[in-house]
């Protein structure tokens, strides 16, 4: 799903696997409770974090990642249980990762199909996960591989039956800072159309370093000198109030950014262990209608 991601399974959505896996196990209360994150990884895997969290996410750094990568997880599906009570029956997951929302669906009484999109080589890595796991594949979700900088979003979700008409929640984590800024608003501009009636889109970005404090600024250079090393470099990153005026005039009728201070405020407020997310947090609510809590 990365741009430069060819034949090999994105080394992000391993990390980011791990550090949802990771909280299971170092942080109390947790703010995501995932019973699959440490089976989907495999055996090996699992028993190596098991044995020791915190030589995969020790330090301050890589405990404000954690934080993020569960906060947003949380939050997306929170504003998926609100769509859903308000109808919303379709739910798109791009960038899917190693997600494991849709085995373990926590309203199934609830009619729900879920899409999940990713790169070819991360998504068939992740069905091998899947069955050396023995994680069943409920029978509502359809796997679509899809790479961003070259394929149609349209015509990937249509031929796998996706209804545009009937609206949807898209929850796309972890992926837009791997993409350039074209491909980022290509699909937002079709993701308006598909929600500007019903649901919406829960995605983060990275903020712009021209607008970072040098403390900021630090952190971030370190953050991305991690990703490049990876070979998944950012090559996007946008200023909030510029990208809320942008997908409002792509035709969402809400656009409102969630900083790292709100995440805070929802998700780790009497904290004992003082887990929290940093301040260059930031996540995208833009669908149809607002976050209905106020607090963004």
């Amino acid at each position: 799903m990365r741009s430069g991601e060819k034949a090999r399974p994105s080394h992000t959505a391993r990390r980011v696997a791990l550090r949802r896996a990771a909280h299971q196990l170092l942080d109390d209360p947790r703010v995501l409770d995932d019973p699959l994150a440490l089976p989907i990884l495999g055996p090996e895997t699992a028993a190596a974090l098991r044995q020791d969290p915190v030589r995969f996410e020790g330090g301050p750094l890589l405990s404000r990642l954690r934080a993020f990568v569960v906060a947003r997880s949380r939050f997306a599906e929170d504003r998926l249980a609100q769509l859903r009570a308000l109808g919303v029956e379709q739910y798109i997951v791009l960038g899917a990762g190693l997600d494991t929302f849709a085995y373990r669906n926590p309203s199934p009484e609830l009619p729900l199909r879920i899409w999940e999109l990713d790169h070819p080589a991360t998504q068939a890595w992740k069905r091998q996960l899947l069955g050396a796991a023995r994680i069943a594949v409920p029978s509502h979700l359809r796997f679509v591989p899809v790479d961003f900088e070259r394929d149609t979003l349209a015509s990937a979700l249509g031929s796998a039956g996706f209804d545009p008409a009937r609206g949807a929640m898209v929850s796309w984590l972890g992926v837009t800072p791997y993409l350039t800024s074209d491909a980022v608003l290509e699909t937002l501009a079709y993701l308006a159309m598909v929600t500007c009636a019903r649901g919406g889109v829960a995605f983060d970005y990275a903020p712009d370093p021209a607008r970072m404090t040098e403390i900021q600024r630090l952190a971030f250079e370190r953050l991305a000198a991690r990703v490049a090393a990876a070979g998944e470099p950012f090559l996007s990153h946008f200023d909030p109030g510029e990208l809320v005026l942008i997908l409002r005039g792509l035709g969402f009728a809400v656009a409102q950014d969630v900083s790292g201070e709100s995440l805070n405020e929802r998700y780790f407020q009497g904290r004992a262990d003082g887990l929290a997310v940093g301040d260059l947090a930031h996540i995208m609510w833009a669908g149809a209608t607002p976050l209905d809590d106020g607090s963004a």
